[in-house]
């Protein structure tokens, strides 16, 4: 498994990626998985192996030395093996180093498993938001210091 820079031709794969990980209302459409790749202030780290991507990472930049990983995706085949916290350490070491102070995210109220793989890792909840996802759901907002 190797880390690499997103290219732009990889959009297709990590839209349908998107998709496979997480139900309607919760995923991303191509347009919004396009503006979140394309941000000037964002980064998107792939990760792949002979077969093809398994996972991404995107992390945004937001005023106030804050990151925001917009979404971490793995498929289904490669989770439990690593790549999320490649994804991970990929994206926090990235931040520090550019003198970010912290990461957050926004995982579903009833993603048990992302929630304790986070929490592993030192996000806390921070926040409980109703109605997050457009269907509806609600989102734990963690929060790691750096």
């Amino acid at each position: 498994m190797k880390l690499r820079a997103f290219k732009r031709s990889d959009l297709a794969a990590l839209h349908r990626i998107d998709l496979s990980c997480f139900p309607p209302g919760t995923s991303y459409s191509a347009r919004e998985l396009d503006r979140f790749v394309s941000h000037a202030k964002s980064q998107t780290w792939v990760a792949e192996d002979g077969a093809g991507i398994a996972g991404f990472l995107i992390l945004a930049q937001e005023p106030q030395k804050v990151g925001h990983i917009v979404t971490i995706d793995v498929i289904e085949s490669h989770r439990r093996s690593g790549v999320g916290t490649m994804l991970m350490d990929a994206a926090e070491v990235w931040a520090a180093r550019k003198g970010l102070r912290l990461i957050y995210l926004e995982t579903a109220d009833d993603n048990r498993p992302a929630q304790a793989f986070y929490a592993k890792r030192g996000y806390a909840k921070v926040d409980e938001v109703a109605n997050y996802y457009s269907n509806g759901q609600t989102a734990w907002v963690m929060v790691r210091w750096l």
